[in-house]
């Protein structure tokens, strides 16, 4: 399965991916801003998208917005903002950093098991 890991901050990214290959992803793209999320995600569609909301550029709501808006696509968004997420995606799951593996773990159960 593939994963798209849509975070500006390496240590994080590489913290979901590890939890990701313990939930079975085997591949995954990165994405630092939303015109990179969007060409990562047009070149190879993802089983599994993890967002920040705050990108160094951009914004990772739009770039869920714009990928999702094709076909959609399990996502779980990671951040240090999540009012933003309620407010604009109240249907997403949200975690609130710092975050512990089990926190993703058990998230990727939940948006894989076909809720939000």
């Amino acid at each position: 399965m593939h994963a798209l890991i849509i975070e500006d901050e390496t240590i994080i990214a590489l913290a979901i991916e590890d939890v990701l290959r313990d939930s079975g992803y085997t591949s995954f793209d990165f994405a630092t801003s939303v015109d990179a999320a969007v060409s990562a995600a047009a070149r190879r569609c993802p089983d599994l998208i993890t967002a920040d909301v705050r990108l160094a550029p951009g914004c990772g709501i739009d770039a869920i917005d714009t990928i999702c808006s094709k076909q959609p696509i399990p996502v779980i968004f990671i951040t240090a903002s999540p009012t933003e997420v309620r407010e604009r995606c109240p249907d997403r799951i949200v975690i609130t950093k710092p975050f512990g593996a089990a926190d993703v773990t058990r998230a990727v159960q939940l948006v894989t098991s076909g809720l939000p």
